[in-house]
């Protein structure tokens, strides 16, 4: 390799002296040190008070359907005005929504445990089950699944279903109005549920429109929707719940409320809010996703 000119030389030593002063000097200002801390100075995460401390990231863990596309961007977006907050997202089989055993079967809790457990890993704050099973299967279901998974991972735990129950209690409502994607049977099976614990559903405040393959029913459009709504308010809803976390309707909720005079219930956005309020988050901070961020 050629040698360099010695002026050259002394002119390359130069440039990297002056370079160096300043490394030295920016660091000197800010503090800094490039040098490999003491076993003393060491941050422990479990330690207090500590840098990590001072800024406790919150971390949502969401069971998430496989086959359900809408929930995690609009969950994403919900959450994105909150500092400190992250979401993650643990998935387990579900392709249909139905009766038949094995449209069931898809909810067992054994299987639901696994993802559960995979959130725990991540070391999670809260764990929610962003889904919607409980209004056919029953509200004790939700229940028990939270009592077990609290058991197994020390984890608090809610679900969709359960925080809309809290949001209907706190807005006092007796008469629901209730939209959602389902077959008749899975339709009525809800409608039973809900009329059980004194919330009436009626023909004139519910629709659905039938659909089994829970991949489709992130197809639904906005239009169709906003007209499902309108129709239940028509029907004498004091509120109305676009009950499927495969709906892409989160982000709507607040045109609606303004359009039609009664809070929409998003089961995407309940589950979360729930999380959130669990958390200890102000989900005042939250502003165009409806008023039970801000009414409650």
């Amino acid at each position: 390799m050629a040698r360099m000119p010695v002026g050259e030389d002394l002119r390359f030593i130069k440039t990297h002296m002056i370079a160096y002063r300043a490394l030295y000097q920016l660091c000197k200002s800010h503090t800094l040190s490039l040098v490999h801390p003491s076993p003393q100075q060491v941050v422990r995460r479990d330690s207090a008070p500590s840098v990590l401390a001072m800024s406790k990231q919150i971390r949502l863990g969401i069971l998430t359907p496989s086959s359900n596309t809408a929930l995690e961007p609009l969950t994403f977006q919900i959450v994105a005005s909150v500092p400190n907050v992250s979401v993650h997202f643990s998935r387990f089989p579900v392709t249909e929504i139905s009766l038949s055993a094995k449209g069931l079967a898809q909810f067992d809790h054994s299987v639901i445990m696994q993802a559960a457990q995979l959130l725990a890993d991540a070391e999670v704050d809260m764990i929610g089950w962003s889904g919607t099973a409980a209004g056919w299967m029953g509200f004790e279901g939700d229940e028990k699944l939270c009592e077990t998974i609290t058991k197994a991972t020390g984890i608090p735990a809610t679900t969709s279903v359960l925080a809309l129950n809290k949001a209907l209690d706190i807005f006092k409502v007796k008469k629901l109005g209730l939209v959602t994607p389902y077959l008749d049977d899975v339709q009525e099976s809800i409608m039973k549920n809900y009329n059980a614990i004194g919330i009436e559903i009626t023909s004139e405040t519910e629709r659905h429109l039938r659909m089994v393959k829970n991949s489709d029913i992130a197809l639904v459009g906005e239009d169709v929707l906003e007209t499902l709504v309108g129709q239940v308010v028509e029907g004498g809803a004091e509120a109305v719940s676009t009950f499927c976390t495969n709906l892409v309707a989160a982000h709507k909720v607040e045109l609606w409320e303004a359009k039609y005079g009664v809070p929409v219930l998003d089961t995407v956005t309940t589950v979360t809010w729930d999380m959130l309020r669990q958390c200890g988050v102000d989900t005042k901070a939250i502003k165009g996703w409806g008023r039970m961020f801000q009414e409650t």
